[in-house]
């Protein structure tokens, strides 16, 4: 049965459109034209009047087995695997309700991850869609390698890369540098050398996957930038030539504003149990952090929304808030939308998601409000109306904006 949205405004993840349709079918765009095209249109109507209805919006940056404690890995040793799974299965439906309708998680654990992609990306359950990295191919000693595949020198990043194409993943994650969440390691240093990125990132692509590095550092990011990365997250110290030469070579942001910032908040809330070596460094990079995102936004770089999801206190479902992190920090309302639409897709390599265009998946936030004048209508949950994927519904709060006739008072 086909469904017709009409009545609202209609942001298709590149342009902002006024009295325009758009027609459901199959899971599927079907139509998008002027409403008056669909004069007589007898199946079923979503009312859309006053309200945006945007694509579904994307997390280029999630962990999706991680449950956003006070220390997350800590929490994650206490628990069996099918444990960690299920948990999964449970964030990653939260993200969907939060209006998140395809994540790339950086990074999982033992690949039990792979379970609840295949599930999702195969429509046995209702989720977002999934793109996996497996394991963060890391260092001795270097960030992520609690659950990274540890790997040094050129021969072995090589064949750690290998491992992760024969495993299935989806994208392959290097960490450049040190990071924030990992003990006795500078999120300044660079980790991996030069030759090490540039072998690990050119074996990826020679199998067709994307390359994603977490990067912190400047001289880090450098080297990722240089070995032909797609994508640097976090990029907190980059400076003006790892910006120029990021911009030169089309090189995705993938900030992840909400990772530091919640930390902190948990912290500010009275949460004791976020290691002291975390909170330290979090407050030592939060304004590099803000400043490093607006002098590639200023570039004109490429940017795509990211999260962190599953850090300490950076809660899947409530993903989107990373929008108004954005606009917080001077990116207009209209490019946050883009980063986490259009742009997200493309990092991804997603070409049937992030615009809504005929003959793309069907997958939609109904917000209420003008989402175009006022990020919140987008951002916060309790503000959507109806998520969507795959033209089936995911959460339907229509009922919370019906506007109940004013009573007449008895004579």
């Amino acid at each position: 049965m086909a469904t017709l949205y009409v009545g609202g405004r209609l942001f298709d993840g590149e342009r902002v459109h006024d009295g325009q349709a758009v027609l459901e079918e199959a899971g599927k765009v079907k139509r998008v034209a002027p409403a008056a095209e669909f004069v007589g249109f007898a199946g079923e109507r979503v009312d859309a009047s006053g309200g945006t209805l945007i694509p579904g919006i994307i997390d280029c940056h999630v962990h999706s087995l991680s449950g956003a404690e006070g220390n997350p890995g800590a929490a994650q040793d206490r628990l069996s695997a099918a444990q960690i799974a299920v948990r999964g299965m449970e964030y990653m439906r939260q993200t969907l309700e939060g209006g998140i309708t395809a994540v790339r998680d950086c990074g999982g654990k033992d690949y039990i991850e792979f379970a609840l992609r295949d599930a999702f990306n195969a429509g046995k359950f209702l989720g977002p869609t999934m793109r996996c990295a497996g394991r963060m191919i890391c260092m001795t000693g270097g960030h992520g390698n609690r659950t990274g595949r540890v790997a040094d020198g050129i021969d072995e990043v090589v064949k750690a890369v290998r491992e992760q194409v024969h495993a299935g993943s989806d994208l392959v994650k290097i960490m450049a540098t040190g990071g924030v969440m990992t003990p006795g390691v500078n999120p300044e240093d660079a980790h991996y050398s030069a030759e090490e990125m540039k072998a690990g990132i050119s074996e990826a692509h020679r199998f067709h996957k994307c390359c994603a590095s977490h990067a912190q550092g400047a001289l880090g990011i450098l080297n990722a930038v240089r070995g032909g990365i797609d994508s640097i997250e976090h990029g907190i110290f980059m400076d003006e030539e790892c910006c120029a030469e990021m911009k030169a070579r089309g090189v995705w942001l993938v900030p992840t504003l909400a990772a530091v910032k919640n930390i902190l908040k948990g912290h500010d809330d009275g949460d004791r149990s976020i290691p002291d070596y975390v909170i330290d460094k979090a407050r030592r990079v939060f304004d590099r952090h803000i400043e490093a995102t607006q002098m590639y936004y200023k570039a004109g770089g490429r940017i795509a929304m990211g999260t962190d999801a599953g850090t300490p206190h950076n809660r899947h479902g409530e993903n989107a808030r990373e929008l108004e992190y954005m606009c917080d920090i001077g990116i207009s309302v209209r490019d946050s939308l883009f980063f986490a639409t259009a742009s997200a897709a493309d990092l991804m390599r997603l070409s049937d998601q992030g615009r809504i265009r005929e003959g793309n998946s069907a997958d939609f936030v109904l917000c209420d409000g003008d989402a175009l004048s006022d990020i919140k209508r987008a951002s916060r949950k309790e503000n959507h109306r109806l998520v969507v994927k795959r033209g089936l519904v995911a959460r339907d709060n229509r009922a919370a904006f019906v506007r109940q006739p004013a009573r007449v008072a008895a004579e």
